[in-house]
């Protein structure tokens, strides 16, 4: 009776093992830049956005350091879809109380979401008083 609970139990444990070998942490990236805003802007603003995207919860995680803006930043989202140069709707907006630097929070996306920034159709954009259609933006890619 001892053994067979014990085989019991190592194949419950192998079980979930072998279940969470298959999610996987995809890193991301995205340079901020004014270069990069839809028209481009001229600022001396930069940032960057670091993320980490877990494949088994769809649970997206993210920090955002930024400098050097005009004026005092209004808003921040996730954006897309949408290739680099064009613009998209907002689709994971930044609560304006977490607008200071670093913004760090997370999300959980639909599938329709995890498809899109998995296919580097996403941007980061940052906007402010002086720029309210956003100040810097860069699109979100693998980061290696």
């Amino acid at each position: 009776m001892f053994a067979l609970r014990n085989l019991s139990l190592i194949a419950v444990c192998l079980a979930f093992a072998s279940s969470a070998a298959y999610a996987d942490t995809v890193a991301l990236k995205a340079n901020l830049q004014p270069s990069s805003e839809v028209p481009p802007r001229v600022s001396h603003a930069h940032g960057e956005l670091n993320a980490n995207f877990d494949t088994s919860t769809r649970s997206l995680q993210w920090t955002v350091t930024y400098d050097g803006f005009t004026s005092a930043v209004t808003g921040a989202h996730f954006h897309g879809p949408a290739p680099v140069g064009q613009n998209a709707k907002v689709q994971v907006p930044i609560e304006k109380n977490a607008l200071a630097s670093p913004i760090k929070g997370s999300a959980v996306l639909t599938e329709r979401q995890v498809t899109d920034l998995m296919a580097g159709q996403w941007y980061f954009n940052i906007h402010s008083a002086q720029n309210p259609a956003g100040e810097i933006r860069g699109q979100v890619l693998p980061a290696n």
